[in-house]
Order: C-alpha cells, then sequence, then structure tokens
C-alpha cells in the first residue's frame, strides 16, 4: 500500500499590521475609549443609509482598527445577530461572520495593506497599486442578498501615488451596499481628493484609564505579564493615548530607554561617554533594531516637547527649568535644526545600514555642541 503523504503544515505570513505577539485587532474583544465613534457607525448602519467610505482617523495605536473590524464583523452579519438597539458593533463571537472575519475568509471583506515579500523576507515600504487592483475582482461580485461588502485599507497613509490614484477611481463610483474604511493616522498627508470622499471619523486619543484597561486586555489575551505598579504611571505619561504605543514601549523597554534619553539630556553640555559607549554597543545588534528605533523615537520626542516649551512656556517647572537651561531663547533655531539633523541621519543609518553605534556618539556630541553655545552665548 502506498504510504500518505506527510500533511504540511503552512506557516502563516507576518502581518504589517500585527504588533509582536499581540492580538491582532481582528481578534480584539472589546474596544476602549471610541465608544462615540462606535455609536456612530452602528446608527448609521442599522439605518441602512451608512456613507460609502468612511476616514477612521487619529493617532497611532488607539484602537481604529479594532474598530473597523468590528464594523466588518457587524456589517457582515445577519441583522438578527446585530445589537437591536443600534447604538453598538457587538455580534457574537462564534457567528459565522465573526469567524469568517478573524480568520480573513469572509468573501464579502477585503483587506488592502503593506504585503509581505517572502524572498526579501520583508514589508514593502508602501501599498503597492497591485494591492488595490484586486478591489476589481472583489467588486465585480454582488454582495449576496441584501448584504454588505466592505473594504479596509490599513493604513491609507501607506498608499503610494499609483495605488491612491487608482483606489480613488473606485471611491469616485462606489459600488452599491460597499463600504470603505481607510484607517489613518496622519490624515492630513492623504490626497485630498480622497479625503473629500469619505466622511471623517476623528476619534480622539485614550483616556489613561481606558489606555490602561486596553493594555491589560492585551496583555491577558498574550499571556504575558503585567507591569508593575509602579511602572503604569510611566508607560501611560509616555504612551500619549495609545495602546499600541504603550505595548511598544512595554516590550522594547521604553522606560529604561526613556531613563538613557533623559539622562543624556539632563547632564548637557557634559556627556557621560562611557554610558554612551554602552549605549551604542547595547543597540549596535540588528536584533535589537525594536530598541534602536525605540530610543530615537523616544529622543526626538523629548527634544521637540522641550522646543515646544522653551518656545511657549507650557510646561512643567522641571520642563521650563530644563528647556531654559540647555536651550535658551537665543539657541532655539539651532536645536530645531539639531532635531532635524538628528531625524535624518537616523533614517539615513537605517535605510543604508550604517554603524549605529557611530549614529548615537554623533548624537550625543551634537547635542553636546548645541548646549555648550547656549552656555555661550
Amino acid at each position: 500500500m502506498a504510504r500518505a503523504p506527510a500533511a504540511q503544515q503552512i506557516e502563516a505570513l507576518p502581518e504589517a499590521d500585527r504588533l509582536g505577539d499581540f492580538p491582532h485587532p481582528r481578534d480584539t474583544a472589546r474596544l476602549f475609549g471610541l465608544e462615540a465613534g462606535e455609536a456612530m457607525l452602528a446608527e448609521a448602519l442599522a439605518e441602512g443609509r451608512t456613507h460609502h467610505a468612511w476616514l477612521l482617523s487619529g493617532p497611532q495605536g488607539i484602537g481604529k482598527a479594532t474598530l473597523a473590524y468590528r464594523f466588518a464583523r457587524a456589517a457582515l452579519a445577519s441583522p438578527d445577530e446585530r445589537d437591536p438597539s443600534g447604538t453598538s458593533l457587538s455580534v457574537p463571537e462564534n457567528s459565522i461572520a465573526a469567524r469568517q472575519v478573524r480568520a480573513l475568509s469572509h468573501p464579502g471583506l477585503l483587506l488592502i495593506r503593506r504585503p509581505y515579500d517572502t524572498k526579501a523576507k520583508r514589508f514593502t515600504t508602501s501599498i503597492p497599486v497591485d494591492e488595490v487592483r484586486r478591489l476589481r475582482s472583489f467588486l465585480s461580485h454582488r454582495a449576496a442578498g441584501d448584504g454588505w461588502r466592505v473594504v479596509i485599507v490599513d493604513q491609507a497613509d501607506d498608499l503610494n501615488v499609483n495605488a491612491a490614484n487608482a483606489l480613488l477611481k473606485s471611491l469616485e463610483e462606489p459600488p452599491e451596499r460597499t463600504v470603505f474604511l481607510l484607517i489613518s493616522s496622519a490624515p492630513g498627508q492623504l490626497v485630498p481628493t480622497i479625503r473629500s470622499r469619505c466622511r471623517d471619523l476623528a476619534l480622539p486619543a485614550l483616556s489613561d484609564k481606558d489606555l490602561r484597561a486596553a493594555a491589560e486586555q492585551a496583555l491577558a489575551v498574550a499571556e504575558l505579564k503585567a507591569p508593575d505598579e509602579s511602572e503604569w504611571s510611566a508607560l501611560i505619561a509616555l504612551a500619549g493615548g495609545s495602546t499600541g504605543r504603550l505595548l511598544g514601549l512595554l516590550g522594547g523597554g521604553g522606560i529604561e530607554l526613556q531613563g538613557h534619553v533623559d539622562r543624556l539630556i539632563e547632564t548637557l553640555p557634559r556627556v557621560d561617554w562611557n554610558a554612551v559607549h554602552r549605549l551604542g554597543d547595547e543597540l549596535q545588534p540588528t536584533a535589537a533594531n525594536e530598541r534602536f528605533e525605540l530610543f530615537y523615537e523616544l529622543l526626538l520626542e523629548t527634544l521637540a516637547r522641550l522646543i515646544r516649551v522653551a518656545v511657549t512656556g507650557e510646561g512643567t517647572d522641571a520642563e521650563r527649568q530644563r528647556a531654559s537651561r540647555i536651550m535658551g531663547e537665543a539657541r532655539l533655531a539651532s536645536f530645531a535644526a539639531l532635531w532635524e539633523r538628528i531625524a535624518r541621519e537616523k533614517a539615513q543609518t537605517v535605510g543604508l545600514n550604517l554603524d549605529r553605534k557611530g549614529l548615537i556618539l554623533d548624537t550625543a556630541a551634537n547635542l553636546a555642541a548645541a548646549a555648550q553655545d547656549t552656555r555661550s552665548a
């Protein structure tokens, strides 16, 4: 008797819109802090006259994609499975539509996002036009009965020029019973003609309470230990109302890296070169990509915040004192230019795979020189 072939396990491709080991937005059970936005979408769906395209805009990582998938589950579910009050997008988790949306297998759902290049082993830098062209086949078939079709673009900010133009054609001639959900963290950078054809649903950063609740949910699902009580306040302060940001800080050692940033700036114009060399050695390896990116993100945010404090005078007493000591009014333009230089050189280092430790040493030296000039001004 011939031997049965061994079953092959298909490895799931990485997803550009997934954060580490945390649950994907389409797998997230509860939505926190965006109830007003959900109620608006639920009411439009219940009335059956929803706008054909919605721009879900707001800070990165607050739950915009989670809201989009909640809408998809509700729109694709049978009417008797939806919330009868018309104020929520909740549907039974074990419904056929909910299960198919979680598996991205529902014929009425199309997801457009940055694809994974299996040869290069990385994600494309933008959403190419070929991804948007899948709309032709998807829209060529009518939804079953009076059902809906849902197109999620996550994120619309990633569309390249050709892809944006291709999407615009579908938005200009919207098919019946089809809803486009465009997710954006920088709506001002989108093509104006795309924005003009969407109903903007601006979503806010989360409150401290909702932020913690959303983060605790993600940690519990991922079976990861929650931070100590003493760490929550620091994480929430750095996260800026973003669950994704908080989880990224937690996974990348954000509190520790912010400590490096604070010590570097606090001692200016002096530099603890031993500490900077140790940090450079730590962030140099390829395996430290995430921490290297996070360090520069925190550094640039801290500098930007101090520049704003120096210009407006608005901030805590400690921030005003630090900004005055390091920058002074005479050097604001120089520090603003230095911020741009650091951001540019960091991008070049990553893009060209240059020496990361060398960049960190140069950054510290440039900060020291700028602060020294302030002292002598």
